[in-house]
This record gives C-alpha cells, sequence and structure tokens, in this order.
C-alpha cells in the first residue's frame, strides 16, 4: 500500500532522514519508534507532502506521490494527524471535525462520518457545541484523530497521540487504534511510548538519527534486548 524507497530528507545542509527505506501493507498498523530527532515526524511530513525530500521515492497504491502537493496526497485517501493536534481552539468540536472532509461534496456520507466519529469518541458527541480549547489533552487527540477518519482515509498517519496524556486516555487512545485497524483502516504510527505501539503494531521499525537501525514485528521488537533496554528501561 505505501513503500518509501531510500528517503533523504534536510532541513538547509542537516540531513535529517538518511535514506530510509520501509513498506506498509494494507490492514496493518506499523510503527516508527526513536528518541526525538531521530526524523520520524519529518518522515510522515514527507509522505503527506508537507516536506520535499531531497532524493528516494515514495509510493502510495502504486502512484508516485513524493511530489505531490499535500491536499493532493489527503485527496488520494491519506491522512495526517500531526503532533501537537493543531486545532482551532475558539471553535467547537464539530467545527473541528469537519474541515477533515473538506475535499469531500458528499453531504449525506459526511453526516454520517460525523456520526462514525461521535460512536467511536462519544465523549465528542457530549461535547460537540463546546469550544476545543476546554477540552483536556485525551479529547483534543480524540478530535484530532476524529478529523483525519472525516476524509475516510485509506491510511492514517498519528504522530505522537499519545504525548501529554494520562495512562488512563493513553489506554483509551491506543484502544481506538486497534478498532479502527479491525474496521480496515491501514495506520503508520510514530510513537514515543515503545511499549504501548509494539503491543499494537504488526511491523516496526527504530529510527536511530535519520536511519533505520532496527525493525521486525512488533512481538520480535518487544522481546529484542537493545529495544528493552533503549526504550522499555530495562537494563
Amino acid at each position: 500500500m505505501l513503500e518509501v524507497k531510500d528517503l533523504v530528507v534536510a532541513y538547509g545542509k542537516v540531513k535529517a532522514v538518511k535514506g530510509i527505506s520501509f513498506s506498509v501493507e494494507q490492514g496493518q498498523v506499523v510503527s516508527l519508534l526513536g528518541t526525538n530527532g531521530a526524523g520520524k515526524t519529518t518522515t510522515l511530513r514527507t509522505i503527506s507532502g508537507l516536506q520535499r525530500p531531497v532524493s528516494g521515492e515514495i509510493w502510495f497504491e502504486g502512484e508516485r506521490i513524493d511530489k505531490t502537493p499535500a491536499h493532493q496526497v489527503a485527496m488520494k485517501g491519506l491522512a495526517h494527524s500531526p503532533e501537537r493536534r493543531r486545532l482551532f481552539p475558539r471553535l467547537t468540536a464539530a467545527d473541528n471535525l469537519l474541515p477533515g472532509a473538506a475535499a469531500r461534496r458528499d453531504a449525506d456520507g459526511i453526516a454520517k462520518d460525523l456520526e462514525r466519529v461521535y460512536d467511536l469518541f462519544e465523549i465528542l458527541r457530549e461535547r460537540r457545541t463546546q469550544p476545543a480549547g476546554t477540552f483536556s489533552g485525551g479529547e483534543q487527540q480524540m478530535l484530532a484523530i476524529g478529523r483525519a477518519m472525516m476524509s475516510r482515509p485509506r491510511l492514517l498517519m498519528l504522530d505522537e497521540p499519545s504525548m501529554g496524556l494520562s495512562p488512563l486516555m493513553m489506554q483509551r487512545i491506543m484502544s481506538t487504534i486497534k478498532a479502527l485497524q479491525s474496521e480496515g483502516v491501514t495506520i503508520l504510527l510514530v510513537e514515543q511510548n515503545a511499549a504501548a505501539a509494539l503491543r499494537l503494531s504488526d511491523r516496526a521499525y527504530v529510527l536511530e538519527v535519520g536511519q533505520i537501525t532496527l525493525d521486525g514485528t512488533g512481538a520480535q521488537l518487544l522481546g529484542d534486548d537493545r529495544v528493552r533496554r533503549a526504550y522499555l528501561g530495562e537494563d
């Protein structure tokens, strides 16, 4: 479904991503793990068309997209829920969700998908007329994921969905990711909470200073001593 080949991305003369290659198959949850500055967010931004690569190729459903503008990438069925959520704090929950469907013209389908989001996140239904700025961090994350879902993505990219959340809220977000996968949504997940991400993942890749240093199934990496020492805090 998604294939990244020899991707190089730079900010000025500094290479943030140094020739990485990976793939995401339809129906999978795939995680990119690593510390701050490893190149995870840059990789997602490049896939979604927000950042231009220096070299390499990005293919989505058989079509090359690494030179495609971001709005056209989104229209092809690839949605990006960015780090720090990027919501409109003075707008209501409903008004924050609808921009996710901006490229659509099927009013009935949009209404059905709005109900789908409310079914997934009942708290958003209860608070749909309230400003997003009054929401907790977890509720704002639900809103950000819901907005991305309004585009009916075939591939959903989530950047640090558990950032700043309580353990209980983090579990709810991870359960939601699993539920979305069961509905047929393919997910590319960037996450610093390695243990939670690996438990969800069909496949995972570890990035260190712009390069992939390890890859395997979620279960394989959970059992890898290097991962356990570096990311799970075990001796």
